[in-house]
């Protein structure tokens, strides 16, 4: 792995970039609610990073297996999509669904990438369940990231805490680390593998990562939708997902993408 370790000028240039993203969550969320289109979600949140000077990290990222580019701003992912959800005009929220929204930006040369999960109205117990069990994960993340610790210690606190609520921790797809790229290493995994044990991260200042659980209703298992983007439960159970881009300080964790 080649982790690039940050240096506090470009740390305060990602809480730019972050500040961006968390605008456009803020923005996004106080706008969702029955009869709203996917596509005027992604509307609304290309208008304000335009208007913030940021630009779109997702649009035009390619996908070998889909055959052309993300053609968005946002994913959108309903319900039992896990992540990378196109929006579009023809997708219509409907009451008792949840909706994740993942946001990335580029500003001035940095990257921020965040992401939460919101309700449609009113939504099962359930549900909110899962959003809550989803969110406070990644706060286990981010209250036990420190220096010299190693990730899988992290890892498995996150695992735990999912399984020890009835859910499954997506483990086809995994965090990262970002800075001038919004992929960049290390690989972050919300749970504990042979391959992490064998290549585990030690944390040290300086490191960014975009720390990011996806948790399942029923089944870890996901698969590829029809247009080769969305990644979507195997059981068609729904599924949950909160991220921040954080940086690891001497003093533990510095969320990047939380406003601040």
């Amino acid at each position: 792995m080649a982790i690039k370790i940050k240096t506090q000028a470009e740390i305060e240039k990602m809480r730019q970039a972050g500040r961006i993203v968390w605008r456009v969550l803020e923005r996004v969320g106080k706008i969702i609610k029955p009869g709203v289109t996917t596509g005027e979600l992604d509307r609304e949140a290309e208008k304000m990073i335009v208007s913030l000077g940021g630009k779109a990290l997702f649009r035009g990222v390619p996908n070998p297996r889909a055959g052309y580019p993300f053609p968005a701003c946002i994913c959108v992912s309903i319900d039992n999509e896990v992540v990378h959800g196109i929006p579009s005009d023809k997708r219509v929220l409907e009451e008792g669904q949840i909706v994740s929204i993942d946001c990335g930006v580029r500003y001035e040369g940095y990257c921020g990438d965040a992401a939460a999960t919101f309700a449609v109205g009113e939504v099962s117990d359930a549900k909110r369940k899962l959003m809550a069990v989803t969110k406070q994960t990644l706060e286990i993340a981010i209250e036990n990231i420190k220096p010299s610790i190693r990730w899988s210690k992290i890892a498995a606190k996150m695992q735990s805490y999912v399984e020890k609520h009835g859910f499954a921790v997506v483990t086809d797809f995994v965090g990262h680390g970002i800075g001038k790229e919004m992929h960049e290493d290390p690989k972050v995994p919300n749970f504990v593998s042979n391959e992490l044990l064998k290549n585990d991260i030690v944390l040290e200042p300086g490191m960014v990562i975009a720390v990011e659980p996806m948790v399942n209703m029923g089944t870890s298992s996901v698969r590829y939708g029809k247009d080769g983007w969305t990644i979507l439960t195997a059981d068609n159970l729904p599924s949950a997902h909160f991220e921040h881009s954080i940086a690891v300080t001497q003093d533990g964790a510095s969320v990047l993408t939380d406003g601040k």
